[in-house]
């Protein structure tokens, strides 16, 4: 019988993304590794699963291919719903709401929180010393979006409405990484922020992809 398969490295928070859907909807899959280091995504094989040569990648039991972290989490949250606690909704206007703060994420959230996360991990990783004039620069635009943020969750307990969708689940690679340098200041300096980001990282699931990743 043919299974669900998820292509990938652990550590990459597009790969996150995609285990912590696959997780919180309960599905079973076959994780296959990809060495971006030896070059497995710019080999032929991979390149006709994902032509950009990006990981993850998503195969399903029906013939269906998927690249792109967020097309496949959109995808996982609408095809295989999990009864009582589905991360869509059925009124076109609150799943409206849950899409424009995926693109949030993807637009706003993402840009600094990713140059954050080069600058204050992989730089010091691999022996070089982070830009202290980028650094200040995304902490700046990365506050905007947190204060924006922050006046969201006045409203509702999630970014997408009062249950745990999508739009928040999309956070957590970032979320998970920031935690671990002096930008975490910025999200405990904003109460309603910190509370989202605690209630998040707690997930089981989050932690089941947690683990994945600190065993490589």
């Amino acid at each position: 019988m043919a299974v669900k398969k998820v292509y990938g490295t652990p550590a990459c928070p597009a790969t996150m993304r995609v285990l912590a859907s696959m997780l919180e909807h309960g599905l079973d899959f076959e994780f296959i590794y990809v060495d971006l280091k030896a070059g497995d995504h710019m080999k032929e094989s991979f390149l006709s699963l994902s032509p950009f040569g990006q990981v993850p990648v998503f195969q399903d039991d029906q013939d269906l291919t998927l690249f792109e972290s967020r097309a496949i989490m959109r995808f996982i949250s609408h095809h295989y719903p999990k009864p009582g606690k589905e991360q869509v909704y059925e009124a076109p206007k609150e799943q409206g709401i849950v899409a424009a703060w995926i693109d949030v994420e993807d637009h706003q959230f993402d840009p600094p929180a990713s140059k954050l996360r080069t600058e204050l991990l992989e730089k010091p990783l691999n022996g070089m010393s982070a830009d202290k004039q980028v650094v200040a620069e995304e902490e700046a635009n990365l506050a905007r979006v947190l204060d924006v943020y922050e006046e969201r969750l006045k409203d509702s307990k999630y970014l997408g409405g009062d249950k745990f969708t999508s739009a928040d689940l999309t956070h957590l690679p970032n979320l998970y990484y920031l935690m671990k340098t002096p930008v975490k200041r910025l999200f405990d300096e904003r109460a309603r922020v910190s509370g989202w980001c605690r209630d998040l990282l707690a997930r089981s699931a989050w932690a089941k992809v947690v683990d994945m990743v600190e065993k490589i």
